[in-house]
């Protein structure tokens, strides 16, 4: 697989320094499909979930013949079987990215069980096992952001397992993921071993906060931008002081910002958004395949656009409580969402199986 040049709307966001993974991954794009997205856009990292692949497991005839050798087993163990395979093909089609970024980009990202959202001990094992039954260097275990979560995203990483932090929505959990991270740096003989991002939701943030605004308010579609670049700005802040500084000089990797749920769910909006909005260095924006499709011919893309306006986007984070709408609700209920509908997902996909497997 070789890295191409190409003129695509995404290749121009990575040539402003901000990495593009695909948020999607199904199993023809685990064996092949995303060498055309890494040679033609620059893709550099996929990330899945459990709602991706339930959609994935359960769509056409992609894993009946897998499915077929399984025999009757628990339909937990297939769903394992299944994920486990895609993402380590998909690790291997990565690779060669991972290889030539040292470890920066390259990444597959897999969720624990939704199940163990709550459960700190059971994510840290679950999670140590997915990484060391998939054996690829280039694999990311996503931990959801709960509180249940952070301690287990601390003794993961100090464990030498990448971590994809996940359904981040507020400032307030986002420091304290930061907080966890560090922790787990700390209590790494080498920190230089391990990669993470923090996925940080975006869309999500403006389809709740404009169902509690007036229609026609000036806030409308403005909260979510405005809460990225706040947490942008405290992701520079963090990771150029103490302790990380520290860390760093042992050649520990900051973690980087991830927007995830990027695509535009209001068709008023336009829909590159939240990537023409959230362009920044040391910074991934997760690309759903409209999205690409949306930017193919854009020419909107600035450097930096991340950083634009803080004051502004303070005033509307502020602005809100003003209106009536309380931010901590707002996340907190994006959270508590989050965590159930990928609940749901895993629970349907584990239901098809069931039947399949019979």
């Amino acid at each position: 697989m070789t890295l191409q040049a190409t003129t695509s709307g995404v290749a121009r966001l990575v040539a402003l320094g901000q990495s593009a993974w695909y948020d999607n991954l199904t199993r023809p794009l685990a064996r092949g499909g995303l060498d055309e997205l890494v040679e033609r856009h620059r893709i550099s990292g996929v990330t899945s979930n459990p709602t991706i692949f339930e959609k994935a497991i359960t769509a056409g005839r992609d894993y009946a013949e897998q499915l077929g050798s399984l025999g009757r087993i628990d339909p937990e163990v297939a769903y394992w079987d299944l994920v486990v395979d895609d993402i380590g093909q998909a690790a291997d089609r990565l690779r060669p990215v991972f290889e030539a970024t040292g470890g920066d980009d390259g990444y597959v990202s897999v969720e624990v069980s939704p199940l163990l959202a709550h459960d700190a001990a059971g994510t840290v094992a679950q999670a140590q096992e997915l990484f060391t039954r998939i054996a690829k260097p280039n694999v990311m275990i996503k931990i959801p952001a709960t509180p249940a979560g952070l301690p287990a995203v601390s003794d993961v990483i100090a464990a030498g397992v990448n971590v994809n932090v996940t359904l981040i929505f507020s400032l307030d959990r986002y420091r304290a993921v930061i907080d966890a991270y560090l922790d787990g740096l700390a209590r790494l003989a080498d920190p230089s071993a391990v990669a993470s991002v923090a996925s940080f939701f975006v869309s999500r943030v403006d389809t709740e906060t404009d169902a509690r605004l007036a229609e026609g308010h000036p806030l409308r579609g403005r909260a979510a931008v405005a809460n990225a670049k706040l947490a942008y700005e405290l992701f520079e802040a963090r990771f150029s002081a103490e302790p990380f500084s520290g860390l760093a000089a042992a050649g520990a990797r900051p973690q980087r910002p991830l927007w995830a749920s990027t695509s535009t769910k209001n068709p008023a909006y336009s829909p590159t958004l939240y990537v023409d909005e959230l362009v920044g260095p040391n910074s991934v924006n997760t690309l759903a395949p409209a999205s690409i499709d949306a930017l193919s011919d854009d020419d909107r893309l600035r450097a930096d656009s991340v950083r634009d306006d803080l004051a502004g986007a303070r005033a509307v984070i502020d602005g809100l409580a003003d209106a009536g709408v309380d931010y901590d609700d707002v996340t907190a209920t994006l959270e508590r969402d989050g965590v159930e509908a990928f609940a749901q997902s895993y629970r349907a996909c584990l239901d098809a199986l069931a039947a399949a497997l019979r």
